[in-house]
């Protein structure tokens, strides 16, 4: 177990770099995702599809680069796997349909009050008290992207896509701190990811198997490369990122600064998809990112902010190698 992460430690600012590239790999997938579901790829089809290209992607680059870290001790792998689902499963389909239903700046939105449910499970689940400015810092964030997507049109959205919306926030909640607690067991991010990706892929491949595909959709035009850039950069890219940035700072810290990617792409979405940018949308931009500032100059993060390692249940498991899988 970790004992306390300094903002000032060299490890601490490359936790907060990160973070900053986790929100700027993953920003371009709402556009590049919004190009496949609208050609009419079902969003249960494209969370499969990434993930599948990620975890094919990261196994062949582990098998000639670091064969090991592909291995994971015997009692960890379902955990890992559990994270998979409840984690990176869920929050790419949900991500997915709160984005078709709702568009890309407020399914966004609805995503980052993850770092909220972070703050909400370490007090209610280890009754850790988590400094008021931690959680002022989350606050701030989602306010300020509550203000980038205008949030006060929710009154003519659905229902469905509220409700993805909220489960894409649990699912990221839920993969941040699978993988917070990963990295403090020990395990590498390409080896958290590959664990994750391989059951989520699965998941989605028992609902919906790749035969049953229209594959003309994925292969044809701007949508292969589109479908390459959510798998390669927006996904294998951004959750290595994200998972190697918990290894140096809190998931709930990490997340805060993970809101910056609302307003990336709502500055992408600005020339690409010609949605011209509000004054409260550019004030919503301003206050993550003065949001983002204030978390990195706060002082230490203690062990009341940080997720606790895998519990060792194999009574055999006396070092790291004992009882691999993999």
């Amino acid at each position: 177990m970790l004992t306390a992460m300094d903002r000032a430690t060299p490890n601490a600012r490359k936790g907060y770099l990160l973070a900053v590239l986790a929100a700027v790999l993953f920003c371009g997938n709402g556009v590049a995702s919004r190009e496949v579901l609208d050609a009419g790829l079902s969003s249960v089809q494209l969370s499969g599809l990434r993930t599948l290209i990620t975890a094919i992607g990261l196994f062949l680059w582990l098998l000639l680069r670091d064969r090991s870290a592909i291995q994971v001790r015997r009692f960890d792998a379902p955990r890992l796997l559990a994270f998979g689902v409840a984690g990176l499963a869920l929050v790419n389909f949900s991500y997915f349909v709160a984005i078709k239903r709702l568009g890309v700046g407020v399914g966004l939105t609805l995503e980052y009050m993850g770092p909220i449910l972070l703050l909400v499970w370490l007090r209610v689940r280890y009754q850790r008290v988590v400094p008021v400015r931690v959680w002022a810092a989350a606050a701030l964030a989602l306010g300020g992207c509550f203000l980038v997507v205008e949030g006060w049109k929710f009154a003519s959205l659905d229902a469905l896509g509220l409700a993805a919306g909220a489960s894409a926030a649990i699912g990221f909640a839920v993969y941040a701190w699978g993988g917070e607690r990963s990295g403090h067991s020990g395990y590498k991010p390409g080896t958290t990811l590959l664990w994750m990706s391989i059951s989520a892929t699965l998941v989605w491949f028992a609902i919906d198997p790749p035969w049953n595909w229209d594959w003309t959709l994925i292969t044809s035009g701007w949508n292969g490369l589109a479908s390459l850039y959510v798998g390669l950069v927006g996904t294998l890219g951004g959750f290595i990122a994200a998972f190697a940035a918990v290894r140096f700072i809190p998931a709930a810290r990490a997340s805060v600064i993970m809101t910056l990617e609302p307003a990336l792409a709502a500055l992408i979405a600005w020339p690409v998809l010609g949605e011209v940018l509000s004054p409260a949308q550019v004030i919503g931009g301003a206050v993550v990112l003065g949001a983002v500032m204030w978390i990195q100059l706060q002082r230490t993060a203690g062990p009341e902010e940080q997720a606790p390692p895998f519990q060792t249940t194999d009574s055999h498991a006396g070092n790291f190698s004992d009882q691999p899988l993999g």
